[in-house]
């Protein structure tokens, strides 16, 4: 009893105690609900993609990174030279006509002529004046000189003559094909030209089963082309890929205002290094809306980038962000140009020349770019607002001055496989095989995310082993393969008796002559590189839908007059 009693009295001594240590631990247990509803959700993606970027300790040598990952200030060791491509020495353009390629004054007939309208950017346009020239020279016309499209989303009110030197185009393309500047009057009045267009990658006896006969009526004499871009296929006879050539490489120069300023730039670049790399970023918030990306910057990026993304209507909606990059259909991000840059060898004191838009983000998105290379320029930074004011109005113009310093760089990084990409990739193989860097972006994406969890010198090994076959080498594509402005290698010739192996095809001829000729006969690849075409007004948004749902894989094959175009085509090529 007496035991029961002291129980009862510990009892009652502390029953007033629990509602007290009952209200505590319910207080505790709301507030720290309340504190998990009012925290953001955790995003696994975001979290995964978000890594720290490479920050450097100016008191050291030594790079300060993520976990073990420390970026030496001198890049990654190479065993090569990183200025030049291996074995360029044996190779060199070659666009001469063959002796059966008959003069313009023998084969033009008279009163036949032919106007196109280009389409796009300057670049893509450039691409459109180069094959014009070749359809005027298979349709036997006289070409009038080319219009420039001022309408499209760049907005650009320059004509050809602003932009090209007009009267060397014509005097150099005379014994291949007539060129004039107008139309001729017919008594008092000028043709009329009757207006049509042709389907995407156009053979030969696509012009001459679909145009030709068009022309021939006794009515219509001029025809003008609209739209005119990639309207011509990869696969023509040798003599027409090599007039392409002449056309690209040789008749298309720049006005001489364009010229002086662009070799003052490239002078300024030379005289603070020896040698520096041009990259062209192309990381502008409507390149990355448009490629349907994600790069880890949460529900703000998102919605910045869905806003633009809404302004075409028609375009698929992209379900899973991550799938895009991790196919290599996304530019890198500075940074991670930056790191593979460092990777493949270049140091700190490189200089580097970008070539770009509005970055997304801004400096921020620039910083950990430029902490890699410190040296880094613009047209905007190497030029007074004075020298510059007669360019930037025009977009043209300001592209024209990129394109020749990038064209001049020793080394020319491309961030997307784009028209100036692709123009300049085929320029520079053409005058000796200048190194051009194109990320292999779909082996690289697991290494960038992986990063933090490997020393610095596996990651730049693997970057080397990933990057063969993407420098610009010799024989890095087989004849035929790509787009020709890309690859143009039956105007390459091999110096006879060298014989090196592809990285992608094995052995490969040693006589120039029969290397030509196979690659004359070699079937249009079909390109999933190409980028997706912007619409020119809001009308055409309503019309404008991607084929398939790969907006990457647009190009069109012709090879019969049956073929019909599809609605599906959109308008222009996102890609300058």
């Amino acid at each position: 009893m007496a035991f029961q009693r002291r129980r009862n009295h510990y009892y009652n001594r502390f029953r007033f105690l629990i509602p007290f240590i009952s209200s505590i631990f319910g207080g505790l247990l709301l507030f720290f609900a309340l504190l998990s509803f009012l925290a953001p959700s955790p995003n696994v993606s975001d979290h995964t993609r978000r890594i720290p970027p490479v920050q450097f300790n100016a008191a050291s040598d030594k790079a300060i990174g993520v976990s073990h990952f420390r970026v030496p200030r001198n890049g990654a060791r190479s065993g090569r030279d990183l200025w030049t491509s291996r074995n360029a020495k044996f190779y060199s353009g070659c666009s001469n006509a063959s002796n059966k390629f008959r003069k313009a004054n023998a084969i033009t007939h008279p009163n036949r002529y032919l106007l196109i309208a280009t389409s796009g950017g300057l670049n893509q346009q450039r691409t459109g004046i180069t094959d014009a020239v070749v359809a005027a020279r298979i349709l036997n016309a006289t070409l009038i000189v080319p219009k420039l499209d001022q309408k499209s989303f760049w907005k650009d009110s320059s004509n050809f003559s602003e932009i090209f030197n007009v009267d060397w185009f014509i005097s150099f393309l005379s014994k291949d094909v007539k060129i004039i500047h107008h139309l001729p009057k017919r008594g008092r009045k000028t043709w009329n030209a009757h207006s049509m267009r042709v389907p995407r990658k156009c053979s030969e006896r696509c012009y001459q089963n679909r145009v030709l006969p068009v022309l021939l009526k006794r009515m219509c004499q001029a025809i003008q082309l609209s739209k005119f871009d990639y309207r011509l296929a990869n696969k023509l006879e040798t003599d027409l890929q090599k007039l392409r050539c002449r056309v690209n490489y040789h008749a298309l120069k720049f006005t001489d205002s364009i010229e002086k300023m662009g070799e003052k730039l490239v002078h300024r670049m030379r005289a603070r290094s020896k040698h520096y790399i041009a990259l062209h970023l192309r990381f502008e918030p409507d390149m990355l809306a448009f490629s349907g990306c994600y790069y880890g910057g949460g529900e703000k990026e998102r919605r910045e980038l869905g806003k633009i993304r809404r302004r075409w209507k028609t375009l698929h909606q992209v379900s899973n962000p991550e799938k895009e990059r991790r196919h290599g259909k996304c530019p890198l991000t500075p940074e991670e140009v930056g790191l593979m840059l460092r990777a493949l060898g270049y140091g700190q004191d490189v200089h580097i020349y970008v070539a770009s838009g509005e970055v997304y983000g801004g400096e921020e998105t620039l910083a950990p770019l430029k902490a890699l290379f410190p040296n880094f320029y613009s047209k905007e930074t190497i030029a007074s607002k004075q020298e510059l004011e007669k360019f930037s109005s025009y977009s043209s113009r300001m592209a024209a001055l990129d394109f020749i310093v990038c064209d001049e760089s020793d080394v020319f990084v491309t961030n997307n496989n784009g028209n100036m990409a692709r123009i300049l990739a085929g320029r520079r193989r053409y005058f000796g095989h200048k190194p051009t860097i194109r990320p292999n972006a779909k082996k690289l994406y697991r290494l960038f995310m992986n990063r933090a969890n490997m020393t610095w010198g596996a990651f730049s090994s693997r970057v080397r082993t990933y990057q063969r076959g993407f420098m610009g080498e010799p024989n890095e594509m087989r004849p035929g393969r790509g787009e020709f402005h890309e690859n143009p290698s039956p105007c390459i010739c091999e110096e006879a008796g060298f014989h090196v192996k592809s990285d992608n095809s094995g052995p490969r001829e040693h006589d120039t002559t029969r290397r030509r000729d196979e690659a004359a006969t070699v079937g249009d690849d079909q390109n999933n590189d190409y980028e997706p075409e912007w619409p020119d007004s809001e009308e055409e948004e309503e019309q404008v839908e991607f084929q398939d749902k790969d907006p990457f894989n647009t190009s069109v094959e012709y090879e019969g007059s049956n073929y019909e175009e599809p609605n599906l085509e959109l308008e222009e090529i996102l890609s300058d």
